[in-house]
């Protein structure tokens, strides 16, 4: 058990960002990693020129990485918003036209699980109204999901960095997945567990587990405070993956974390190199 007995994945969205996009995946390769996963990296549009689709896909091919997580367009990440979903108007539209593009990229290159950021709450609009859009989005991107072999992922946040993101508990991300679900009946929405937001919302994380490990598409983690590599806060990490272990999540960890004020590539050492690869 513990850190070596994980199947890990790097964050190229959050680690390696001194670095452009596409050297990124070269990057975790030579760190050891060959499973990465990415926020939508065009931050500006849900639907890039295919060239730059093609160009990220020759970069993580040329480097031996594996995508294994990508979220779908999601706005101004990192920045204001938390997702682009359950946002009345422009940004729905955007989130709508993002969502064959995103999953069509997904299966270019493999990649099984696709994380659709709930978004945030907006003055002025209904919460009810919000939610039903979410849902009728949720819905299209589950079957556009569905469609190419991957699961769909809803994610608790936490409130004191994202008090206008609603989903700010294991049991209010749970809801959704299983509305999804009930909506579809394809059972491929799934819950994204977050042992740091979740920390953030004090949470009791054994708890959540136990309850939900089976509800489980994909676990991130960060330390907390500080949300920096394992070690640097007082989360307990590695007995926290073990009782997700032994829960029966079998998938892989996405390292979400801030390097702090050194290169990404310098902070891995907590990880054996010999635990990086994919396997």
């Amino acid at each position: 058990m513990g850190y070596p007995d994980q199947r890990f994945d790097v964050n190229l969205s959050i680690l390696f960002t001194e670095l452009p996009l596409l050297e990124r995946p070269a990057a975790a390769a030579a760190a050891g990693f060959t499973a990465v996963e990415l926020w939508w990296p065009w931050i500006e549009t849900p639907t890039p020129p295919q060239a730059e689709l093609d160009a990220l896909k020759k970069a993580l091919d040329d480097a031996g990485t594996q995508l294994v997580g990508l979220n779908f367009y999601a706005g101004q990440l990192p920045g204001p918003d938390r997702g682009a979903l359950s946002v009345p108007g422009t940004e729905s539209d955007r989130f709508r036209a993002n969502i064959e593009v995103a999953a069509d990229f997904a299966a270019s290159v493999g990649c099984t699980a696709l994380n659709a950021l709930y978004g945030n709450r907006v003055e002025g609009a209904d919460p009810q109204v919000q939610d039903a859009l979410a849902l009728e989005n949720l819905v299209l991107a589950a079957r556009a999901a569905d469609r190419v072999g991957a699961i769909l992922l809803v994610e608790t946040l936490n409130k004191p960095e994202s008090p206008l993101y609603p989903l700010v508990s294991a049991p209010a991300a749970i809801e959704v997945v299983d509305k999804v679900n009930a909506a579809t009946s394809l059972g491929n929405a799934k819950f994204l567990l977050d042992l740091y937001h979740l920390s953030m919302n004090g949470e009791d994380l054994s708890q959540v587990i136990k309850a939900y490990a089976a509800k489980t598409g994909h676990v991130q983690i960060a330390d907390n405070p500080g949300r920096g590599a394992p070690g640097t806060g007082s989360l307990p990490l590695e007995q926290l993956l073990d009782e997700l272990k032994d829960a029966g999540y079998a998938g892989r960890v996405g390292l979400e974390y801030k390097p702090g004020d050194r290169p990404s590539a310098e902070s891995f050492d907590w990880l054996p190199a010999s635990a990086r690869a994919a396997r």
